[in-house]
């Protein structure tokens, strides 16, 4: 039983995972830009929920309406005015990779100095949904359960508008040839601009779901920009749904790890899992010859 309660709490640890490294593959699957900045916009989502409970003594599910159209503006005009102007100078795709790292590196840093400017370096957390469930005879937290049907959600709608939209088939066709799609009509700026702002916007999204469960402070973004990193390497740069399942894997592993090893190993088997993945399967665990 207490196996199954650390499998159980693995899969839960797993769903946060991918729910974080969403944005990240949307943004770096279709638009083709590594955004080292995206872990900030997580926390901005985390801080738009602490301060709706905390201040304004609202449910922090409504600061959705505030971070995310936020979030999307921002990552909008940071594609437009940051990214395009690199795009265009870019001799190739490695030439672009090497420029979007620094400047992407520089923004975490403003706005990880903005944030600790406005809001200070303490440590913050609140309680929501924090009560047990039994799931199977083993006990779970409630925001855990939610932050996982949530992950679950956002992948599967992510994953309709991908297979079953126009908008989900032009971006698809840019994430396999931006040239060739092009060539056939389709607008690679803008939906490229729509898929970076719509990375912004998840993860702004996992930042108010994650932070029911998890403390934060105004240097943690740059953390959960590294896992999202790990899973987006591990799924397969563009995979939506073998991201959630990356994230699964990660986080089952890293807790079956933990309670059978030692909990102080969680992040050599996170590295170890990362590797090895890299070593057998460098193009990523779900995707296709």
């Amino acid at each position: 039983m207490i196996l199954f309660e650390v499998f159980l709490n693995g899969l839960l640890l797993g769903g946060m995972y991918g729910l974080v490294a969403l944005g990240l593959n949307l943004q770096y699957g279709v638009a083709r830009i590594l955004n080292l900045s995206y872990g900030e916009f997580f926390l901005g989502g985390a801080f738009a929920a602490f301060f709706s409970l905390m201040l304004w003594k609202l449910n922090p599910l409504l600061s959705l309406f505030i971070s995310l159209p936020i979030a999307f503006a921002m990552n909008w005009l940071m594609y437009q005015y940051l990214m395009m102007p690199l795009i265009r100078r870019a001799p190739d795709q490695d030439g672009l990779d090497a420029d979007v790292v620094l400047v992407t590196f520089g923004l975490l840093f403003v706005f990880q100095g903005l944030t600790l400017v406005n809001w200070g370096g303490e440590v913050r957390g609140y309680s929501f949904l924090s009560v047990p469930v039994n799931l199977g005879g083993a006990t779970v937290a409630l925001n855990r359960l939610a932050a996982f049907i949530g992950a679950s959600l956002l992948a599967l709608a992510l994953f309709v508008v991908l297979r079953h939209t126009r908008v989900g088939g032009a971006l698809r066709a840019i994430t396999i040839d931006p040239l060739a799609a092009s060539i056939v009509g389709v607008d690679v700026r803008r939906f490229s601009a729509l898929a970076f702002a719509a990375g912004g916007a998840l993860a702004a999204a996992a930042g108010m779901l994650v932070s029911t469960f998890i403390s934060f402070s105004a240097t943690t973004g740059v953390e959960y920009t590294l896992k999202a990193l790990i899973v987006v390497i591990m799924a397969g740069v563009g995979r939506v749904t073998g991201t959630l399942a990356a994230g699964l894997l990660l986080g089952v592993v890293e807790s079956l790890g933990g309670y059978l090893l030692d909990p102080a190993l969680t992040i050599a088997i996170n590295f170890s899992l990362f590797m090895l993945v890299l070593l057998l399967r460098p193009t990523g665990l779900f995707t296709r010859a």
